[in-house]
């Protein structure tokens, strides 16, 4: 069985590399009405990008808006008021409001992380009051960002020569947990990267950016930025599914650079695997023509592993 330190080496090698390119991203416009041609363009870029936006995608672009106003008028708040839903202190909880702190220079970036779903893993206490309408927004952002990944994942099985749920079922179904992590990246006069070089623990996870780039992806041997596109709704390919894919598609590496002068934002949401369900390459993909690449492990496992091997590694 293939050992996974073959993503930890990359993760670790890649964190300097060579300028970015200008290659495009690819962009699949999921209003065609050739559903066989958007399959065929979501499969090709996940197997050779691991990363690709979708335009026309059924989310309102006044949601998008609305999601980006209410996240920004939170970090506008004073600071009180934002660490009213600050993380709990010596709680094994991710959620919460986390400020930048000068001591992690791992990261470069407050933010805000809340599950949005399913509505049984929700904790409103991390949810902010201010913005009065945020639990709206946020709310009805879930509903669409889940039908939009389910209609990526159904892509994705399809490509597999797999029923249209195959992936999703993977993960949980209607028990898989999506999480909100909205980052802020404040200016600097630094050459300073705000998230470095990694690729996700998570299944897949869909970003709204603003409009200040510094997205980046890896492919061969260089960067290349994610441009804005209006609308457009960026899609990164996670550890799990490349492992359920047994390594077809690709988990890409990617990274978040800060800009001199204006702010940047971002609003992923992770689609995670419902808490304690092993997770592996699919049974239908494997046998002695393609024996599995990956182990089983529940997302915790792997979560726990990973870490470990990155902390080990340096």
């Amino acid at each position: 069985m293939e050992s996974e330190t073959a993503t930890m080496e990359v993760e670790r090698d890649q964190h300097t590399s060579p300028p970015c390119e200008t290659t495009t991203v690819p962009i699949v416009d999921l209003s065609d009405l050739d559903d066989e041609l958007v399959a065929r363009a979501v499969v090709k870029a996940s197997e050779e990008w691991g990363a690709f936006q979708v335009v026309n995608h059924g989310i309102p672009t006044e949601l998008l808006r609305r999601l980006q106003e209410v996240g920004r008028q939170f970090f506008e708040l004073p600071a009180e008021e934002k660490e009213a839903v600050a993380k709990l202190p010596d709680v094994d909880c991710l959620e919460g409001y986390d400020s930048i702190h000068s001591k992690r220079l791992e990261s470069w970036n407050s933010h805000l992380l809340h599950k949005i779903w399913p509505p049984s893993c929700i904790d409103y206490r991390f949810w902010p009051k201010n913005p009065p309408d945020y639990r709206e927004v946020n709310e009805e952002y879930a509903r669409q960002v889940k039908k939009l990944t389910e209609k990526i994942m159904g892509c994705l099985s399809k490509g597999l020569g797999l029923g249209h749920d195959a992936l999703n079922e993977g993960i949980g179904g209607d028990a898989a947990e999506y999480t909100i992590r909205i980052n802020y990246y404040p200016p600097t006069s630094d050459e300073i990267i705000g998230a470095p070089a990694h690729t996700d623990f998570t299944s897949m996870a869909l970003l709204v950016p603003n409009e200040v780039p510094g997205l980046q992806v890896f492919k061969g041997n260089s960067w290349f930025d994610v441009e804005n596109v209006d609308s457009g709704i960026v899609v990164l390919i996670g550890d799990q599914i490349m492992r359920m894919s047994n390594g077809r598609y690709k988990n890409v590496l990617h990274r978040a650079t800060m800009d001199k002068e204006k702010t940047r934002m971002s609003w992923p949401v992770l689609v995670d695997p419902k808490r304690g369900l092993v997770v592996g390459p699919l049974p239908e993909l494997i046998g002695d023509d393609n024996p599995p690449k990956f182990e089983s492990l529940t997302f915790e496992d792997y979560i726990h592993r990973k870490i470990n091997m990155l902390l080990h590694d340096g």
